[in-house]
């Protein structure tokens, strides 16, 4: 899946393979619950977290990978050492199992969202 037509989270995560729905639901509870304030979306036809309007994070189940969207530079710049080693696009740090998915890089990356609003690259 690349891109969903789902028009909710539930419907998307429905869509997904059932070897990743459990990491993925949790994922997505680990949004919920850090992300404070935020507005779960679909957008790009991905779950996405909004804050003001704006997605700050987003998640997708790919054809190779799982994908963690992290739009905020500053964010991604405060965490280079624990970012170095994974697999990182420009704001996309990608898992290739469900098993490498780091659940404590991603809470501390979320908390980090969730403290103050930043730009979005």
């Amino acid at each position: 899946m690349v891109q969903s037509a789902a028009k909710d989270v539930d419907a998307y995560l429905a869509e997904v393979p059932d070897e990743r729905r459990e990491a993925l639901t949790g994922l997505r509870e680990l949004c919920r619950q850090e992300l404070t304030g935020f507005t779960e979306v679909m957008a790009y036809g991905m779950p996405a977290y909004e804050r003001d309007g704006v997605p700050e994070i987003a998640f997708a189940s790919q054809k190779q990978y799982v994908s963690f969207y992290l739009m905020r530079s500053d964010v991604r710049e405060a965490f280079t050492e624990r970012l170095a080693g994974q697999d990182m696009g420009k704001g996309c740090l990608r898992f290739r199992t469900v098993q490498s998915m780091d659940f404590v890089l991603l809470r501390d990356l979320l908390r980090a969202t969730a403290t103050r609003p930043g730009t979005v690259c």
